[in-house]
């Protein structure tokens, strides 16, 4: 892993690069993560969306794009706390951390560190720690911004058999109330759901409360793949959403959600997802073709995972 000093839009920033990716890390804003890019994928550029230079805020909060740690569930004024702060840096031997000053209105701290643990597996742990002086009740939330014009797949659990007594439900899927299953945008096959950005004309959003741990989208050949490992018995939040996925049409968004908790002031909560990207997909015929090129490469990847 190298570490180098960088610029992103004129502010200083970090990579982190090997062999095989290289990552950039904003320091003057965020923790974000706002470029990430496959050396043997170059027509791919940077797999993250960022948002154009003069982008308004949104409810006092700059979107800017790339990768960002929430704390769920969503609120108008939690969830949307403005992030422009220079961060506190700290190396690690595989990486580094990124903290943000003290959010004064939630009493939340947040802290993305990265680490390349492989030439091309990325480590990312998000932090939520509670400075403020009361208990405050919070999951994180890793969000990850990514261009239209590629291709998403929310797995599903592998099927079972009612005479072979799958007699109880194994997840619920969790609309938002404008979310329409009838648009295009949503391809429902037998082993995943296939998620076209393309297709969506207003906002759209869907989670899930179990699915294998992985999701991906595919753009331009290559495929960007996060996993997270989920607590069993633990309250998510969002009517359970361990996953969900957004897209406007401009872009989507990739999203893993940690455990709902009570932080006590002073305690602090984590939530890990691993990245890699599978270089070389050709733009599949069929969603079904799709599924069995990407499938099997993408659980080799997942045991590969220490």
């Amino acid at each position: 892993m190298k570490l180098a000093k960088t610029e992103y839009r004129g502010a200083p920033a970090l990579a982190l690069s090997t062999r095989a990716l290289e990552l950039v890390a904003t320091t003057e804003f965020g923790p974000r993560i706002i470029s990430l890019r496959a050396k043997d994928s170059p027509k791919a550029g940077n797999l993250f969306f960022e948002f154009p230079r003069g982008e308004k805020r949104y409810h006092g909060y700059y979107l800017r794009g790339g990768h960002r740690l929430w704390s769920a569930p969503e609120h108008i004024v939690r969830t949307y706390q403005p992030d422009d702060s220079p961060l506190a840096v700290t190396a690690l031997p595989e990486g580094v951390s990124l903290e943000q000053p003290l959010e004064g209105k939630t009493g939340l701290q947040k802290t993305i560190q990265v680490e390349l643990i492989g030439e091309s597996t990325v480590k990312v742990t998000h932090k939520l720690r509670n400075r403020g002086e009361r208990p405050v009740e919070c999951a994180p939330w890793a969000l990850t911004v990514m261009p239209t014009g590629g291709y998403g797949v929310l797995p599903l659990l592998p099927k079972g058999s009612h005479e072979a007594g799958d007699l109880l439900p194994a997840y619920t899927l969790i609309p938002w109330l404008f979310t329409d299953l009838a648009l295009p945008v949503w391809n429902f096959r037998r082993d995943f759901i296939g998620v076209d950005p393309t297709r969506a004309v207003s906002a759209q959003k869907l989670g899930i409360s179990n699915f294998p741990g992985w999701v991906a989208y595919w753009r331009a050949g290559a495929a960007f793949v996060k996993y997270t490992r989920q607590v069993r018995g633990a309250t998510y939040p969002d009517l359970g959403s361990r996953l969900e996925i957004f897209t406007n049409g401009k872009n989507i968004e990739l999203e893993t959600l940690g455990a709902l908790k009570k932080l006590e002031p002073g305690r602090r909560t984590i939530h890990v997802e691993y990245w890699t990207v599978l270089s070389g997909i050709p733009k599949p015929s069929t969603p079904a073709a799709f599924s069995r090129f990407l499938v099997p490469r993408v659980i080799r990847w997942v045991n590969s995972i220490p």
